[in-house]
């Protein structure tokens, strides 16, 4: 197996410049996973949930409604291109399967479809804004 050296560079830095402590990708078979040293950090000890992005911490306190959720970690845009016409606003129905946003990944963009259909209650990121996997991007009712 020959290693994508650029690769590996290219998941170090979205590792420093999403402050994330781990990051894991995987392409069929080959899994690549990246972390950062720990030192003097006793994980069994600590019970309080620690981000620097201040929007995942936020989400949790919305607890009625669906959520859809990223699938990976990226940069989150609420339109196709800068200047057009959002995927979906506030009030809007919307269809499960039909695309909220998109999350760009390693200069792909990922389109982040609806896990079910309902209406757009809350939007719970901005345009542009770094979101990790599993954070509540769109809450429906």
């Amino acid at each position: 197996m020959k290693i994508d050296k650029k690769l590996i560079k290219e998941l170090v830095e979205n590792l420093k410049e999403f402050e994330l402590s781990e990051l894991e990708y995987q392409e069929g078979q080959t899994k690549i996973k990246v972390a950062k040293a720990t030192r003097g950090i006793d994980t069994t000890k600590t019970s309080a949930v620690v981000s620097q992005n201040k929007a995942v911490l936020k989400a949790s306190d919305d607890s009625d409604g669906i959520r859809v959720k990223s699938p990976i970690i990226g940069t989150a845009y609420l339109a196709p291109e800068p200047g057009a016409k959002k995927f979906v606003e506030i009030g809007d129905k919307i269809k499960k399967g039909q695309t909220v946003m998109i999350v760009e990944a390693m200069k792909t963009m990922n389109h982040v479809p609806s896990t079910a259909d309902g209406e757009v209650k809350k939007i719970l990121i901005e345009d542009g804004q770094p979101v990790e996997f599993g954070q509540t991007l769109v809450l429906l009712k």
